[in-house]
């Protein structure tokens, strides 16, 4: 019988089933304006109220909210005291408010660890969260390597390294608005690479597993006040940020040897940091549409929680 997750983030609103084996994740992006760097939160929480009953008709008409077991949504960014973002309230008060209603078990998750179940489900490894491995969250707001271990039927996160400052995500999107590219811009920025001919970006400083972005964010607006084709802006970004995070992620695997690496957040979905980290660094990756924001990770979660207190 299926479970129902719920995930309304910065980004996308989301609602997914799942099994136990399959599932299904609906979706619909965030409108952001031409030219906007995002939302505010007021905005956001407003569009997935108005998302989401759309996007469980969708799931109804395929009969896939039929014999809920268990409800369960992310309701934080990150499963530490003190994480906390309006937009998550949606999603969440929907899904309190559907488990009363159905007489069923809600689940409470946070953004990042769904995430990681999505990434690891969707690689065909979904047993990686039994037993501690290496991550990346790579997403608009987040650039953090992490050592994760199981935490019963979910799973618990160290930041261990990333950026101190802006997100790989954020220099994404932001080279993206300045060459006129619609938010969020990752996508549009991979299919420019693909024009690149030639062209690197720059090799940014390490701090054991630490780094900094910020200072990109200059160099790509004075490229583009140059007057530099955007093909090579766009590699320029994508080249540095694939840069550091490959040599990062080698850093950590001297440190931690033997441990697998998972990358996941809307980032990992890019097909040049995904070549480059599965060919240097063994890295697997969650399949592009489960490497963006998606409840699928959420309910995969729920059906784990929801199996685990049934074995007590």
């Amino acid at each position: 019988m299926p479970v129902l997750g719920i995930d309304t983030s910065n980004y996308t609103t989301s609602v997914a089933v799942f099994d136990g084996h399959e599932g299904m994740n609906v979706g619909r992006l965030l409108a952001v304006s031409p030219g906007e760097l995002g939302l505010r939160q007021s905005d956001a929480l407003f569009q997935h109220v108005k998302q989401l009953p759309e996007l469980f008709d969708r799931l109804a008409q395929e009969n896939l909210l039929r014999g809920l077991e268990a409800v369960g949504a992310s309701t934080r960014p990150r499963a530490v005291e003190g994480s906390y973002m309006p937009c998550f309230l949606a999603g969440a008060s929907q899904g309190r408010n559907l488990a009363s209603t159905l007489g069923v078990p809600f689940f409470a998750h946070s953004h990042q660890q769904g995430h990681l179940a999505a990434a690891a489900w969707s690689a065909d490894q979904l047993e990686l969260l039994d037993r501690p491995f290496l991550a990346w969250h790579l997403s608009g707001g987040t650039t953090e390597l992490l050592r994760v271990e199981p935490d019963g039927y979910t799973v618990k996160a160290e930041i261990i390294g990333g950026t101190s400052d802006i997100s790989a995500g954020q220099l994404i999107d932001r080279t993206g608005v300045l060459l006129g590219l619609p938010f969020p811009a990752g996508k549009a920025l991979d299919e420019l690479n693909r024009q690149a001919e030639g062209g690197k970006g720059f090799r940014v400083k390490q701090n054991d597993l630490r780094f900094s972005l910020s200072g990109m964010e200059n160099k790509v607006k004075a490229m583009v006040a140059a007057g530099e084709k955007p093909a090579t802006v766009a590699r320029f970004t994508l080249d540095t940020v694939t840069n550091v995070v490959v040599r990062t992620t080698l850093e950590a695997q001297k440190q931690w040897p033997g441990l697998p690496v998972l990358c996941s957040g809307g980032v990992a979905s890019n097909s040049y940091l995904r070549t480059a980290m599965s060919r240097t660094c063994g890295a697997v990756f969650a399949k592009p549409q489960y490497a963006t924001d998606n409840a699928m990770g959420t309910a995969i979660l729920t059906w784990r929680a929801l199996h685990s207190e049934e074995r007590l």
